[in-house]
């Protein structure tokens, strides 16, 4: 992986432009919203890959409660720095669509709100990761990423079960989508997934080299002499 990273970071810049450019340029303008509505090759690839790395951390927290695998919380740890940034992106680019197609730039409808809930809640999640150092916060963390990811179905089936402002779903929800959109959100889903996946794998080894450290610290601690302090 170490050696292949340059390549595969060469690769996904690729991706990400080559789908910039199909969103920006390439793209059919839609007939009702005009060029806005470009933005949701973005926000929706976002909140695609949003649910992927929460799903990771949610796995990782319940293996590790398991089996109090390092490795796992580590796993968890950089799912969930992932899955906050990109959960920012859609909460960032979901205003600049609504305020020139719905007049307002936020409501308090379930979907938009659930998914605030479960930001908010991530963010708490890596606060109490960065300044709490007990022994049992990878415990308590977890227990909190386990807690957070139940609000995800709520996120995404909210536009099912309750009235909202949020759009339909034209992917998977009986709606109908030209064919060149659809392919232009796959590819930039495809390609967030490609640079999600190399920040996750980088987050992922320093968690690791962090725990070594932690670990060969705390060893020290107890073969110091006592007389030494």
């Amino acid at each position: 992986m170490k050696r292949a990273f340059p390549i595969l970071a060469v690769l996904t810049g690729a991706l990400l432009s080559y789908g910039l450019y199909e969103a920006l340029v390439a793209a059919p303008t839609d007939q009702l919203q005009g060029d806005v509505y470009r933005i949701i090759y973005y926000h929706v690839p976002s909140a695609w890959t949003m649910f992927v790395f929460i799903t990771v951390n949610f796995v990782a927290s319940i293996i590790y409660l398991i089996r109090r695998n390092l490795k796992s919380d580590a796993v968890a740890v950089a799912g969930a720095e992932v899955g906050v940034v990109f959960c920012t992106v859609v909460l960032v680019t979901g205003p600049l669509w609504a305020r020139p197609v719905w007049g307002i730039w936020w409501t308090w409808d379930v979907r938009l709100t659930s998914t605030l809930v479960l930001w908010l809640i991530y963010v708490s999640y890596l606060l109490l990761r960065r300044f709490s150092s007990g022994a049992q916060t990878p415990v308590l963390a977890a227990a909190l990423a386990i807690f957070g990811a139940l609000d995800v179905p709520l996120v995404y089936f909210s536009i099912w079960f309750f009235r909202t402002q949020h759009p339909q779903p034209v992917v998977g929800g009986g709606g109908s989508i030209d064919p060149r959109m659809l392919h232009v959100w796959l590819l930039n889903w495809a390609a967030f997934l490609c640079f999600g996946g190399l920040v996750f794998w980088s987050r992922y080894r320093l968690e690791v080299l962090q725990q070594e450290v932690n670990e060969t610290e705390a060893l020290e601690a107890l073969l110091e002499p006592r007389g030494s302090r």
